[in-house]
């Protein structure tokens, strides 16, 4: 899935888009807040990372902005400053979660999968959708308890099904969360993904229809 870390540290800003990366998440990086409020804008992500303390446009109204303009992806605060009146308001601002520094890479990245399942719904981090089991934080899979091997991208893609049970997703979107830009949109090639988790997982597991795109049956 697709997040938007907004972070304008030199250093601190690539090592967030590493260990989520290695965490299986496409990631853009954008230093100010400006840059950052028109992407989470236009772009769809499935949550942002966001430091208060950015140039041109502050954090907290950054989110406001967004929260205004009925975007409500999940967000979690990054700050140096640990007064809990800015975590108060952060949160009436509508963040999701508030993280201070410094904090261990491996927290950021539990905290993140766990806004992102809790906002599709999900209170474990093991999804169950018909046959089907995805262990998000082993990012493992198996049908009928029978482990299947996937790439990381065929992971990816069924992972982001998940998260969005029941909804038909466009090829558009799916190559935003895949890839990071939807001008990645291949129909043939996510097709030819398909195909290849149909003969891994059984050909009933991800439904197609002409003119929606993608879910996951049985959802």
């Amino acid at each position: 899935m697709r997040v938007l870390v907004i972070e304008d540290d030199p250093v601190v800003g690539p090592d967030l888009v590493q260990a989520l990366s290695e965490a299986g998440f496409v990631v853009d990086l954008a230093t100010d807040g400006m840059d950052a409020w028109y992407r989470g804008a236009v772009e769809s992500y499935a949550l942002a990372v966001v430091d208060l303390g950015l140039p041109k446009l502050d954090g907290l109204s950054m989110l406001r902005r967004w929260r205004a303009e009925g975007h409500h992806f999940p967000v979690l605060i990054l700050s140096a400053r640990s007064d809990w009146t800015e975590k108060v308001e952060g949160i009436q601002a509508g963040a999701d979660d508030y993280l201070g520094k410094p904090f261990a890479m491996g927290e950021l990245v539990v905290r993140v999968r766990s806004l992102i399942r809790r906002t599709a719904g999900h209170s474990s981090p093991l999804l169950v959708i018909g046959r089907l089991r995805l262990d998000t934080h082993r990012m493992s899979v198996s049908v009928d308890d029978h482990p299947v091997r996937l790439s990381p991208l065929e992971y990816r893609f069924l992972d982001l099904l998940a998260h969005r049970s029941g909804c038909f997703l466009s090829t558009m979107e799916i190559a935003e969360h895949l890839h990071g830009r939807a001008d990645a949109a291949d129909a043939n090639a996510i097709e030819a993904l398909v195909l290849r988790l149909r003969r891994k997982l059984g050909p009933e597991v991800v439904e197609s229809r002409r003119g929606f795109g993608y879910r996951l049956r049985g959802s």
